[in-house]
């Protein structure tokens, strides 16, 4: 099993849901999150004032699949999620060693 984390840009996190589930990839969780790249934050400007932001809003979403989709997992994601534009995002697996589903006591790939 593999654990799939994606840092993205919040509004393409409708794109990336509905491109998983189109492709029978289901369950995922969403946080807010906040971090820089490359890029190392941005310069706004509010009221003829600029300003420096550090730190640039992103979601980050994890899916837990089995080892056989994760690869086909990742392309979903950095294909719906890509503009072409610097701040994307970066995507990664992580083994994971096991998992239950708490509400049957299932464990392993019947519990994803």
């Amino acid at each position: 099993m593999k654990l799939i984390t994606a840092i993205i840009k919040p509004q393409k996190l409708d794109a990336v849901k509905e491109a998983l589930v189109s492709q029978g990839i289901t369950g995922m969780t969403v946080s807010e999150a906040k971090g820089f790249g490359r890029q190392l934050g941005l310069t706004e400007v509010y009221r003829g004032t600029q300003y420096k932001v550090d730190l640039i809003p992103k979601i980050r979403l994890e899916v837990l699949v089995s080892t056989k989709t994760a690869d086909k997992a990742i392309e979903i994601i950095v294909n719906a999620a890509r503009t072409g534009s610097i701040g994307d995002g970066k995507v990664w697996a992580t083994a994971v060693e096991s998992v239950t589903r708490v509400r049957t006591g299932e464990s392993g790939e019947e519990a994803i």
